[in-house]
């Protein structure tokens, strides 16, 4: 039997009356965290946060990947568009807040903790191609 698990969106137990969805747990992952967020237009209820050593899930980067409309992450006085097609990544200390556009935003949220994995050389910029499986 083949070891994944798949599940729906609406699936995954929501939480904040359906901001987010419980993506990590539902799908059993232990490597990273995940979860599903959906912010309704002109929201402003995403916290200015950050990830550093003095909250509950420290030390974690995260990365952001919109899937669905469009929003503006507000990092310091650095203002970057999330749409469909781009990822962006902000580190543990900075504070970072999400502002969904007039259509609002569907994205995953993934962290993790810098240092925890260690890549394969293929992955990295200029890296070897990978080999094929033997």
């Amino acid at each position: 039997m083949a070891d994944l698990t798949v599940a729906s969106f609406e699936e995954m137990e929501p939480i904040y009356d359906g901001i987010a969805r419980r993506a990590r747990a539902t799908l059993g992952v232990s490597a990273f965290g995940m979860q599903v967020m959906t912010l309704p237009a002109n929201w402003d209820g995403y916290p200015n946060h950050r990830h550093d050593a003095s909250v509950e899930d420290a030390n974690q980067e995260e990365v952001y990947i919109p899937l669905e409309g469009s929003a503006t992450l507000v990092a310091a006085d650095q203002q970057v568009e999330l749409r469909p097609g781009m990822m962006v990544r902000v580190g543990p200390e900075q504070h970072r807040r999400i502002l969904p556009g007039p259509g609002g935003v569907r994205f995953v949220a993934l962290g993790g903790v810098p240092g925890s994995f260690s890549a394969s050389a293929w992955t990295e910029l200029g890296g070897p191609w990978p080999a094929p499986a033997s």
